[in-house]
Formats: structure tokens, sequence, C-alpha cells
């Protein structure tokens, strides 16, 4: 059982609420299949692996501008520099340039991305609860236009995406902004993600309760509350 004090919870969104049709490799090969890359088995495991490794080394998305289109600019060069360098582990290909506007714009709806089964049925429960809930998560712009394709947006009464708050989890200062969206103090929320690191440790670091969504069951024992799926989130506010 969580504190009575709980007031708003946070979720993270990419690998919580919803997910990548396939992989990442998938929809990346089936793009750059009209420029003649292969899309085998092979292909998919080696373009999954060099994404992690890009996704990884690279710096979070922060960037320090205010005007929407030189922030939309700066989002734009920051994911053009991960997909060359996934491809320039794998292989490099004529016409990249073109590829990237057509794979970018793309990640850019609904089209590739899908929401978790559970979840349409445990946001409403959570808001017929009273719950106040939103979104923390290291995204870009894009992001608001992604919820609205994926039909989210009606769920939520506050989003904090990195590139707009100018920070990144597990960076305490994403968690202060957020909480400032609902005058809350931070042990009257939780958040819950998928991340060991940036959900759950940054969450924990601000004094929010940090509960870690583990669906593939390969995270390994936690200290705290460990979900399998959001449903399991439920009983624990009862």
């Amino acid at each position: 059982m969580l504190s009575s004090k709980i007031r708003v919870i946070f979720f993270d969104a990419a690998g919580t609420l919803f997910h990548v049709k396939g992989s990442v490799g998938e929809v990346y090969l089936q793009y750059a299949a009209d420029y003649g890359v292969s899309t085998s088995p092979e292909m998919v495991t080696r373009v999954n692996l060099a994404f992690k490794e890009a996704f990884r080394q690279a710096t979070p998305p922060i960037f320090a501008v205010d005007q929407p289109e030189k922030l939309k600019q700066c989002e734009r060069l920051w994911w053009f520099d991960i997909v060359h360098a996934v491809f320039y582990r794998v292989g490099m290909f004529d016409g990249f340039d073109d590829y990237f506007d057509t794979v970018f714009e793309a990640f850019g709806t609904g089209e590739p991305w899908e929401v978790y089964e559970e979840v349409p049925e445990m946001l409403q429960g959570l808001r017929g609860q009273g719950y106040e809930l939103g979104v923390i998560s290291n995204f870009d712009t894009r992001f608001f236009q992604i919820f609205r394709d994926l039909g989210l947006h009606q769920y939520f009464d506050t989003i904090t995406i990195s590139s707009v708050a100018q920070s990144a989890k597990p960076s305490p200062k994403i968690f202060e902004y957020a909480l400032s969206q609902h005058a809350m103090e931070p042990e009257e929320a939780i958040h819950v993600g998928d991340g060991l690191t940036e959900d759950v440790q940054g969450a924990t670091n601000f004094g929010l309760l940090g509960i870690h969504l583990d669906r593939d069951g390969d995270g390994g024992k936690v200290s705290g509350h460990q979900l399998k799926n959001l449903r399991e989130l439920m009983p624990l506010l009862k």
C-alpha cells in the first residue's frame, strides 16, 4: 500500500505507456529498404545494437534555446547525429539525408508506436479515483503529436519533456519542473517508469516515490516497488 498523501502520479512515456512496433531496427530498415538497404533479421539485430549504443553515447536532449523554431532545429540535429551514427556503424548509403527526413517525420506521428494494452483502462481508472496525472519524459516536441495520435492526451493534466524543461532525467530539475505544474510537494507524488536510473533513482533522489516497471522481467531484483505491468499499480493505491 502506498501513502495516502499521494495526489499526483507521473509516468515515463516510451517503454512505459507506449512502445515502438516491433523494434527501432525494424522501423529504420522499413524506410531504408527504399534506398537498397538489406532488411534481413541479421541486419535488424545490427541496427538495434547500433541504435542502443548511439543513444547511450548521446548527450541528453537539452537545448539552451527558447524560440520554438530554433528548439525544433536543435532536436532535429540531435536525432540526425544519432541516426547517422547508427548507419555509420552498420553501413552508410546514398540518399541518407532524404532518408533521415522521412524517418524523423514518421517517428513524430503515432504510426510507428503502439500503446500497451492495459494503459487506457488503467489511466481512466486513476482519473476516476481523483488522481492528477502527468508525464515526465526525455523526449522532444514531436511528443505532443504522438500523444494525440495515440489518444493518450485526454488522460493527462500535464506533460513535461526534457527539451522544453531544459533538463533530463535523472536530473532533479525536470522532476521539480513537473511538480511545480501541480503545486505539489515531492512526498505527494510517485513516478512510474522502466528506467532504473532515469526514472526510479531520479525520482527518488528528488523525494518522489519511484516505482520500477519491469515488463520483460530482466531488470533484476530491486528494493522498493516493482511492477510487471501497469495493472499492478492499482492495488497499491487502494
